[in-house]
């Protein structure tokens, strides 16, 4: 569950007009701080981002799945199912099982997905990925 700030931040983006990657950056951003102080760790940066993304979707920011082509069909139908959930109101609390397995899997994970290095990478790779396709 994202932090009462966090959820406040993004409000306040919607709010000012911002757009909805700019409140999902919000719990992207609180999913770093998260790997960093030791709470839980991630596989790569791409995966610590993924899980911000999802929280973002299900706290109800209206973030659109990533397009066909750009990952993978089962990714898609994630974030549509995730886009689904956000939208209306949770009748009923989260698996405690489930929710503790999430966690403790993501216990086991390495911690520097979220160091300077890996996340400077992660940016110069989007930003590289961003160039060519403005090129065609």
């Amino acid at each position: 569950m994202p932090e009462k700030e966090v959820i406040e931040r993004a409000q306040q983006d919607k709010e000012e007009g911002k757009s909805p990657s700019t409140q999902a950056g919000e719990f992207v951003r609180e999913e770093m701080h998260h790997i960093r102080e030791g709470k839980h760790g991630a596989r790569s940066p791409q995966q610590a981002i993924a899980i911000g993304l999802s929280k973002a979707r299900r706290a109800g920011v209206e973030l659109p799945p990533p397009k066909e082509g750009a990952t993978s069909e089962r990714t898609r139908k994630q974030a549509q199912r995730e886009l689904r959930k956000g939208r209306k109101t949770r009748k009923s609390p989260a698996s405690k099982t489930r929710s503790r397995a999430t966690l403790s899997a993501l216990k086991r994970e390495g911690r520097s997905a979220a160091s300077r290095k890996s996340l400077s990478h992660q940016a110069r790779a989007a930003a590289r990925r961003r160039q060519s396709k403005s090129q065609r």
